[in-house]
């Protein structure tokens, strides 16, 4: 039809105007060491975003004129919007480090020693205050068996049960 937009440049156009806000999770129980290993990918820009809001003061995650602050900081939102819990009792995670990619970065984080779970409750409510759109993807891999949530507003925890 002459003079008529196509459907996907239209879907394509709306995305750019609408930004989506995700993140994902990877957690492996790792039998060797019997942890939880994390590894969370965010945007560092929303990221950024929720620091600032939580510290009431500017973050640049890029060029931080305190790199220990903002490694501090970044460890308390973290830990504060990540927790998870084995037969109800809450499991103490240790945030390890982060590296920066182009327009993400991923962000480490460790269990304590724990037997082999059955299941799990997470809770992740990464970004959600700031971002109500949020959406994380969480995959959670025991024996090399993955099973996925995903958290959003209005339904930050959900439980996995691993031997099934």
């Amino acid at each position: 039809m002459p003079g008529s937009i196509s459907l996907p440049f239209l879907l394509i156009f709306w995305s750019l105007l609408h930004p989506f806000y995700i993140s994902l999770t990877d957690m492996v129980y790792n039998e060797g060491n019997q942890r939880i290993e994390i590894a969370q990918k965010i945007f560092w820009d929303d990221l950024e975003v929720a620091l600032s809001n939580a510290n009431k003061t500017a973050v640049n995650f890029l060029s931080p004129e305190d790199p220990a602050l903002l490694d501090s900081m970044t460890a308390r939102y973290l830990l504060r919007h990540n927790r998870l819990f084995i037969d109800g009792d809450t499991l103490r995670l240790h945030y390890l480090g982060h590296e920066v990619e182009a327009d993400a970065a991923w962000f480490y984080l460790e269990s304590e020693q724990i037997p082999s779970p059955k299941e799990v409750t997470i809770y992740n409510s990464l970004l959600i205050d700031d971002f109500p759109e949020q959406q994380n993807i969480v995959n959670f891999y025991k024996n090399r068996k993955p099973k996925s949530l995903l958290t959003r507003k209005g339904k930050t925890e959900g439980v996995l049960l691993l031997d099934e």
